[in-house]
């Protein structure tokens, strides 16, 4: 299930290795200021849009849970798209995890988020 990162972390544009650094730790106020205004996140299917439904997704995340997360893959996909596959471990149903971030860059910032399980 684990790949190997074909690009390294400090590859990635500073607002994503940004951004992944602060959602790790559940810092919701620092995660939410890579975003733009309008920025969507969508996760697992619910989407959330605008300054504040983002903000309260990113504090509530799997906050009921305990896991670690680590960066396993990343790609480039074209100049404002990037993908970054983490693999979290816990409590959470399954225990295991295996998720892409699908990250669109508007403005060195953050406009779109689509987080989904990463293909088998």
């Amino acid at each position: 299930m684990t790949q190997h990162t074909d690009l390294p972390s400090d590859l990635l544009p500073a607002t994503v290795r940004q951004f992944l650094a602060a959602h790790i730790v559940h810092d919701a106020d620092t995660a939410s200021s890579f975003l733009t205004e309008d920025a969507v996140i969508v996760d697992q299917d619910e989407t959330f849009r605008g300054r504040e439904e983002t903000h309260a997704f990113l504090r509530d995340a799997g906050s009921e849970f305990t896991y670690t997360t680590e960066q396993v893959g990343a790609h480039r996909v074209d100049g404002t798209h990037w993908v970054v596959t983490v693999r979290l471990e816990g409590t959470f149903p399954g225990g295991v995890a295996e998720l892409d971030y699908r990250f669109a860059l508007r403005d060195d910032r953050i406009a779109e988020l689509v987080i989904a399980n990463h293909p088998a």
